[in-house]
């Protein structure tokens, strides 16, 4: 008798041929480079101390790469049925974790098809986790020499994936280079796929944690009763009751972020990206050429530049002295380094917002004379992908209607304070933002993306056409928020290294309330 192919293989074929067709031959052409471990004296050292963490790795990675397909392959009206499924196997298969670490595309094959460069930017930095928690984890490797090793590993990944390397510069920096707020997708992920969005809060809790646990018992047989405490907590409290926001490392990992701010930030930068890319594959009303375009995009703007190193220590750390074997509310809030950067980015954005709306603010004589108020037009929608506003079609003549908008705007902001009304208008945008970054849908909360919420509060606002574009992105916008930023932390002083002359204790810790 003949084998049968079973019909979900067939299906998987097709479907795939069908994808392959049509990414163009652009995506077809793309090198698929892959990554490997150097050779070190430290290699596998996380893997043989700690292999318990090692396999919860495993399975964390199988959730962020298995969600790609899940949102690039279904469509967004079943979100509710694919989150749920998705979930159940997230939590069988952290109940029963790999052995070894899977690649991204293993779980994932339909997206690397579609966006090899993202696959091979998660994976590199996928690396530099490994290999950073190989030092940490090496008792041979002294102390006093854990910064200078963990350097190295930085100057590696640069160097050996500079064509694909992440910034080192805070996230506060490459988020507003990312400029994501004002596209259709910004939002879909948490919001309509909350229990998969949560398990990634989690696990956005556990990388730090393994790292701060290392930080706070040291070289010795302290640290790996430490690491088993922390696995303990991460599977009785946080795993059924996750994080309501991405920990970034200053909150989570303090210690460990004077120490590596390099990978520390580069290690933000990564949790992102993901929290992006699954928002551009769960929105519904680009192809997957747009999705690919705008994702690599993004990508570009979160890219090393010139420059960065000056900019890793620009942080402060809420929690310097945090208990990572505690797990609080202040952990589990909403509320955070990260909805604190969002709410800053609005505020930034908000004089030119307002400009295009036509509420304008209060202006100087002059302005008021030879400033007029723009045009707008009517297209609010309930769904995302309702109206094509928010499908970013235009043409050269839309490019430069909106360039001369952007640079009346720039003319006017310095001259500008907004008026009651939209000083009103503002305060609702930034309380629909922080139920747009609060997974689920909250009481009150306009549905679809937060772009969806500031166009049906906003209907005369004038969404810039090649802003919304997938692949594209508005400079004036993007240097408004960079220069809000650096008005905010430019002068703020480099934060301290941390010391590393004497081997810690985790009984020195202080229970925090």
């Amino acid at each position: 008798m003949k084998p049968r192919t079973s019909w979900r293989r067939w299906g998987a074929i097709a479907l795939s041929t069908v994808l392959a067709l049509s990414l163009g031959s652009r995506a077809i052409a793309e090198r698929r480079n892959l990554v490997s471990h150097p050779r070190t004296p430290y290699r596998l050292a996380f893997y043989n101390r700690h292999n318990r963490s090692y396999r919860v790795a495993g399975a964390l990675h199988f959730a962020h790469s298995k969600l790609h397909d899940v949102l690039l392959l279904t469509p967004f009206k079943n979100h509710s049925a694919e989150d749920a499924k998705l979930y159940a196997e997230i939590i069988d298969f952290y109940n029963n974790p790999p052995r070894i670490e899977p690649s991204m595309e293993l779980y994932a094959p339909y997206s690397a098809r579609a966006t090899w460069r993202l696959f091979l930017t998660i994976d590199s930095i996928h690396l530099l986790h490994e290999m950073t928690e190989d030092i940490m984890s090496d008792a041979d490797i002294p102390w006093n020499q854990k910064g200078k090793a963990l350097y190295e590993a930085y100057e590696y990944y640069k160097s050996t994936y500079s064509d694909i390397a992440l910034s080192p510069a805070p996230l506060d920096v490459t988020m507003r280079r990312a400029a994501v707020m004002m596209k259709p997708y910004f939002s879909l992920t948490r919001n309509y796929y909350p229990q998969s969005n949560n398990f990634f809060y989690a696990a956005h809790w556990w990388h730090p944690a393994v790292y701060e646990s290392m930080m706070v018992s040291g070289n010795d047989s302290e640290q790996d009763a430490t690491m088993q405490r922390m696995e303990d907590l991460f599977q009785a409290q946080v795993v059924p009751d996750p994080p309501l926001r991405m920990i970034l490392s200053r909150e989570g990992m303090p210690r460990y972020s004077r120490l590596s701010p390099e990978t520390a930030n580069i290690f933000d930068n990564l949790h992102m990206l993901h929290g992006i890319t699954y928002d551009i594959f769960a929105y519904d009303g680009w192809t997957v050429e747009e999705k690919r375009a705008e994702l690599y995009r993004v990508l570009d703007a979160m890219s090393y530049q010139p420059g960065d190193e000056k900019l890793v220590r620009k942080f402060t750390t809420p929690k310097p002295e945090i208990n990572p074997l505690v797990y609080d509310q202040w952990v589990k809030s909403p509320e955070g380094a990260m909805s604190q950067m969002m709410l800053e980015m609005l505020d930034e954005m908000m004089p030119m917002m307002a400009n295009s709306s036509g509420v304008h603010g209060h202006q100087t004589h002059a302005n008021r004379e030879t400033s007029q108020p723009h045009d707008s037009h009517d297209e609010e929608g309930e769904n995302h992908d309702n109206h094509d506003g928010h499908r970013g079609h235009g043409n050269d003549e839309n490019h430069h209607q909106d360039d001369d908008r952007d640079r009346q705007a720039n003319s006017n902001l310095s001259e500008m304070t907004m008026s009651a009304e939209m000083q009103e208008m503002h305060e609702q945008l930034r309380t629909q933002l922080k139920l747009k970054l609060t997974p689920g849908i909250q009481e009150g909360e306009i549905p679809g993306s937060f772009a969806d919420a500031m166009h049906a509060m906003m209907p005369g606002m004038e969404m810039s056409s090649h802003s919304m574009k997938a692949g594209e992105s508005n400079p004036k916008m993007v240097e408004m928020m960079l220069e809000g930023w650096r008005q905010k932390y430019g002068d703020l002083a480099d934060i301290e290294g941390i010391d590393m002359e004497r081997d810690p204790s985790p009984s020195e810790l202080s229970r925090r309330e």
